[in-house]
């Protein structure tokens, strides 16, 4: 859904939502997506998948990889389809409900019901509240776009398509292959 479902939405209408939606609140408006489809599901199940591995403790180490968490920042609630923080900063996963403490890295796969969102406020609050790197797939597309902070602002660094072998920052000391995210 690409309308707000409802303006001035406080977060216990958040949590009335119906659990197979994904609810989330911009700019104090709140948002109801479909639960992901197969393709976006296994996309970010297995990108996750790929990067956890080595990237948390094995290999280059040093991060926190969670899959669909809900951050609040401020009156903003955002639920990445993958976050990441260097580990110095968030050495272990906190027993709570949410995160507020913006990660070093978010990943969105984009849905036809989720893009203009996704490319919108949730870009624009993550570089407010200082996310050093993004990545968006589409996997329709098969596509991997990468973008970094750059004065407050998320901005495109490089596109990546099809079946493609990348290295893509933060997570450059691998090799991903990038048909491994849409078989």
């Amino acid at each position: 859904m690409t309308k707000p479902l409802k303006k001035g939405a406080t977060y216990d209408d958040l949590v009335r939502v119906p659990e197979h939606y994904v609810a989330e609140m911009f700019d104090g408006d709140l948002y109801a997506s479909p639960r992901p489809t197969a393709p976006h599901s296994r996309a970010a199940t297995r990108l996750a998948g790929k990067l956890d591995g080595p990237f948390d403790f094995d290999g280059p180490g040093g991060w926190l990889f969670l899959i669909e968490v809900e951050l609040h920042f401020g009156n903003d609630v955002l639920v990445p389809d993958i976050a990441c923080w260097r580990r110095e900063r968030l050495p272990a996963v906190p027993d709570e409900p949410y995160l507020t403490l913006a990660p070093d890295w978010v990943c969105e796969v984009l849905s036809p019901s989720t893009e203009r969102i996704d490319r919108g406020p949730k870009l624009r609050i993550y570089g407010r509240e200082g996310v050093a790197h993004a990545w968006l797939i589409n996997p329709s597309r098969q596509t991997l776009e990468v973008l970094a902070i750059e004065s407050g602002r998320l901005e495109p660094l490089e596109v990546h398509h099809g079946d493609a072998s990348v290295r893509a920052r933060p997570f450059d000391a691998l090799e991903l292959e990038l048909r491994a995210l849409w078989s």
